[in-house]
Protein backbone atom coordinates (compact mmCIF):
# COMPACT_ATOMS: atom_id res chain seq x y z
CA UNK A 1 0.00 0.00 0.00
CA UNK A 2 1.13 3.64 -0.71
CA UNK A 3 -0.25 6.61 0.82
CA UNK A 4 0.57 10.42 0.26
CA UNK A 5 0.74 12.78 3.54
CA UNK A 6 0.39 16.42 2.94
CA UNK A 7 0.53 18.91 5.39
CA UNK A 8 -0.84 22.58 5.37
CA UNK A 9 1.01 24.73 7.38
CA UNK A 10 3.49 27.22 6.46
CA UNK A 11 5.50 27.18 9.52
CA UNK A 12 8.22 24.30 9.97
CA UNK A 13 6.89 23.67 13.70
CA UNK A 14 3.46 22.52 13.08
CA UNK A 15 1.09 20.59 15.23
CA UNK A 16 -1.13 19.65 12.53
CA UNK A 17 2.71 18.43 11.08
CA UNK A 18 3.10 16.44 14.27
CA UNK A 19 -0.23 14.92 13.53
CA UNK A 20 1.10 13.45 10.23
CA UNK A 21 4.49 12.83 11.76
CA UNK A 22 2.62 10.33 14.15
CA UNK A 23 0.30 8.39 11.21
CA UNK A 24 3.19 8.27 9.14
CA UNK A 25 5.63 6.29 12.13
CA UNK A 26 1.68 4.25 12.77
CA UNK A 27 1.06 3.08 8.94
CA UNK A 28 4.98 2.27 8.05
CA UNK A 29 4.66 -0.32 11.15
CA UNK A 30 1.96 -1.63 9.38
CA UNK A 31 4.22 -2.14 6.57
CA UNK A 32 2.50 1.11 4.19
CA UNK A 33 4.94 3.21 2.12
CA UNK A 34 4.36 6.85 2.87
CA UNK A 35 5.25 9.66 0.65
CA UNK A 36 5.50 13.08 2.68
CA UNK A 37 4.93 16.62 1.32
CA UNK A 38 4.48 19.83 3.28
CA UNK A 39 2.87 23.19 1.14
CA UNK A 40 6.16 24.84 2.19
CA UNK A 41 8.08 22.27 -0.38
CA UNK A 42 6.17 23.95 -3.19
CA UNK A 43 7.67 27.44 -4.53
CA UNK A 44 5.38 30.16 -3.84
CA UNK A 45 5.61 31.04 -7.16
CA UNK A 46 4.28 27.87 -8.45
CA UNK A 47 1.20 28.13 -5.91
CA UNK A 48 0.56 31.83 -6.67
CA UNK A 49 0.50 31.57 -10.18
CA UNK A 50 -0.88 28.38 -10.61
CA UNK A 51 1.58 26.78 -12.41
CA UNK A 52 0.17 23.38 -13.29
CA UNK A 53 3.18 22.25 -15.34
CA UNK A 54 5.10 22.64 -12.18
CA UNK A 55 7.76 19.77 -11.67
CA UNK A 56 6.81 19.44 -7.53
CA UNK A 57 3.17 19.61 -8.57
CA UNK A 58 3.85 16.82 -11.28
CA UNK A 59 5.30 14.71 -8.63
CA UNK A 60 2.57 15.19 -6.14
CA UNK A 61 -0.12 14.08 -8.75
CA UNK A 62 1.68 10.95 -10.06
CA UNK A 63 2.28 10.16 -6.29
CA UNK A 64 -0.95 10.63 -5.51
CA UNK A 65 -2.10 8.47 -8.60
CA UNK A 66 -0.55 5.58 -7.59
CA UNK A 67 -1.66 5.84 -4.07
CA UNK A 68 -4.61 4.24 -1.91
CA UNK A 69 -4.85 6.75 0.18
CA UNK A 70 -4.06 10.45 1.46
CA UNK A 71 -3.37 11.71 4.82
CA UNK A 72 -4.25 15.98 5.30
CA UNK A 73 -3.69 17.90 8.26
CA UNK A 74 -3.30 21.36 8.48
CA UNK A 75 -3.60 24.17 10.69
CA UNK A 76 -7.55 26.11 11.20
CA UNK A 77 -6.69 29.81 10.48
CA UNK A 78 -9.90 32.50 10.65
CA UNK A 79 -12.38 29.22 10.95
CA UNK A 80 -11.01 27.83 7.75
CA UNK A 81 -7.79 25.46 6.74
CA UNK A 82 -4.81 27.18 5.36
CA UNK A 83 -4.54 29.37 2.41
CA UNK A 84 -1.63 27.63 0.85
CA UNK A 85 -2.95 24.02 1.31
CA UNK A 86 -5.87 25.35 -0.47
CA UNK A 87 -3.40 26.69 -3.32
CA UNK A 88 -1.87 23.26 -3.93
CA UNK A 89 -5.40 21.71 -3.70
CA UNK A 90 -6.66 23.96 -6.79
CA UNK A 91 -3.50 22.38 -8.47
CA UNK A 92 -5.13 18.81 -8.59
CA UNK A 93 -7.80 18.03 -11.17
CA UNK A 94 -11.07 17.51 -10.87
CA UNK A 95 -10.97 13.63 -10.20
CA UNK A 96 -7.55 13.49 -8.57
CA UNK A 97 -9.00 11.78 -5.54
CA UNK A 98 -11.08 8.83 -7.48
CA UNK A 99 -10.42 5.77 -6.01
CA UNK A 100 -8.65 7.41 -2.75
CA UNK A 101 -9.41 6.52 0.80
CA UNK A 102 -9.00 10.54 2.58
CA UNK A 103 -8.22 11.35 6.15
CA UNK A 104 -8.63 15.09 6.89
CA UNK A 105 -7.15 15.91 10.04
CA UNK A 106 -6.91 19.51 11.77
CA UNK A 107 -5.61 21.47 14.73
CA UNK A 108 -6.89 24.74 15.81
CA UNK A 109 -6.68 27.23 19.22
CA UNK A 110 -10.01 26.16 20.40
CA UNK A 111 -12.82 23.42 20.38
CA UNK A 112 -14.67 26.72 18.28
CA UNK A 113 -12.50 25.74 15.17
CA UNK A 114 -13.55 22.06 14.93
CA UNK A 115 -16.22 22.48 12.14
CA UNK A 116 -13.72 23.61 9.14
CA UNK A 117 -12.77 20.54 9.45
CA UNK A 118 -16.25 19.52 7.94
CA UNK A 119 -17.41 22.95 6.31
CA UNK A 120 -14.19 23.74 4.97
CA UNK A 121 -12.04 21.31 4.22
CA UNK A 122 -14.20 18.02 3.55
CA UNK A 123 -16.49 20.20 0.65
CA UNK A 124 -12.66 20.81 -1.15
CA UNK A 125 -11.80 16.88 -1.20
CA UNK A 126 -15.17 16.01 -2.49
CA UNK A 127 -15.00 18.31 -5.02
CA UNK A 128 -11.60 16.33 -6.14
CA UNK A 129 -13.86 12.93 -5.75
CA UNK A 130 -12.36 11.39 -2.52
CA UNK A 131 -13.78 7.77 -3.06
CA UNK A 132 -14.18 7.37 1.20
CA UNK A 133 -13.42 10.25 3.70
CA UNK A 134 -13.35 9.09 6.95
CA UNK A 135 -14.54 11.30 9.66
CA UNK A 136 -11.72 13.19 10.66
CA UNK A 137 -9.61 14.25 13.29
CA UNK A 138 -9.88 17.45 15.08
CA UNK A 139 -7.06 18.43 18.09
CA UNK A 140 -6.89 21.47 19.94
CA UNK A 141 -3.29 23.21 20.20
CA UNK A 142 -3.24 22.33 23.80
CA UNK A 143 -3.63 18.54 23.21
CA UNK A 144 -0.17 18.26 21.44
CA UNK A 145 3.02 18.92 23.23
CA UNK A 146 6.43 19.29 21.17
CA UNK A 147 9.52 17.41 22.12
CA UNK A 148 11.95 19.10 23.15
CA UNK A 149 15.55 18.17 21.96
CA UNK A 150 15.58 14.63 20.73
CA UNK A 151 12.29 13.75 22.64
CA UNK A 152 9.17 13.13 20.41
CA UNK A 153 6.52 14.84 20.37
CA UNK A 154 3.36 14.36 22.88
CA UNK A 155 -0.16 13.58 22.74
CA UNK A 156 -3.02 14.06 24.68
CA UNK A 157 -3.86 10.08 25.73
CA UNK A 158 -7.70 10.90 24.41
CA UNK A 159 -6.14 12.40 21.30
CA UNK A 160 -3.93 9.59 20.69
CA UNK A 161 -6.58 6.75 20.95
CA UNK A 162 -8.81 8.87 18.40
CA UNK A 163 -5.75 9.02 16.15
CA UNK A 164 -4.89 5.55 16.72
CA UNK A 165 -8.38 4.31 16.52
CA UNK A 166 -8.76 6.67 12.66
CA UNK A 167 -5.54 4.84 11.32
CA UNK A 168 -6.87 1.55 12.07
CA UNK A 169 -10.28 2.31 10.09
CA UNK A 170 -7.83 4.29 7.30
CA UNK A 171 -5.56 1.24 7.14
CA UNK A 172 -8.89 -1.27 6.97
CA UNK A 173 -10.57 1.11 4.53
CA UNK A 174 -7.62 0.92 1.57
CA UNK A 175 -7.42 -2.83 2.19
CA UNK A 176 -10.69 -3.42 1.22
CA UNK A 177 -11.20 -0.61 -1.92
CA UNK A 178 -11.79 -2.09 -5.04
CA UNK A 179 -9.21 -1.41 -7.26
CA UNK A 180 -9.80 0.73 -10.39
CA UNK A 181 -9.97 -1.92 -13.64
CA UNK A 182 -7.01 -2.06 -15.68
CA UNK A 183 -8.03 -0.93 -19.48
CA UNK A 184 -5.48 -3.54 -20.99
CA UNK A 185 -7.11 -6.37 -18.65
CA UNK A 186 -10.67 -5.47 -19.69
CA UNK A 187 -9.83 -5.25 -23.23
CA UNK A 188 -8.29 -8.79 -22.88
CA UNK A 189 -11.62 -9.70 -21.32
CA UNK A 190 -13.98 -8.56 -23.87
CA UNK A 191 -11.48 -10.07 -26.74
CA UNK A 192 -11.64 -13.45 -25.60
CA UNK A 193 -15.46 -13.22 -24.18
CA UNK A 194 -15.87 -12.31 -28.32
CA UNK A 195 -13.97 -15.49 -30.08
CA UNK A 196 -16.04 -17.57 -27.07
CA UNK A 197 -19.56 -16.75 -28.83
Amino acid sequence: MLVVSLGGSPSQRSRSGVLLDRSQRWLQEQGVEVVSYQVRDFPAEDLLHARFDSPKVIDLLQQIENADGLLIATPVYKASFSGALKTVLDLLPERALSHKVVLPMATGGSIAHMLAVDYALKPVLSALKAQEMLHGIFAVDSQIAYGEGSALAQLAPELEQRLNESLELFFSAMARRPKPLDPNLLNERLLSARWSI
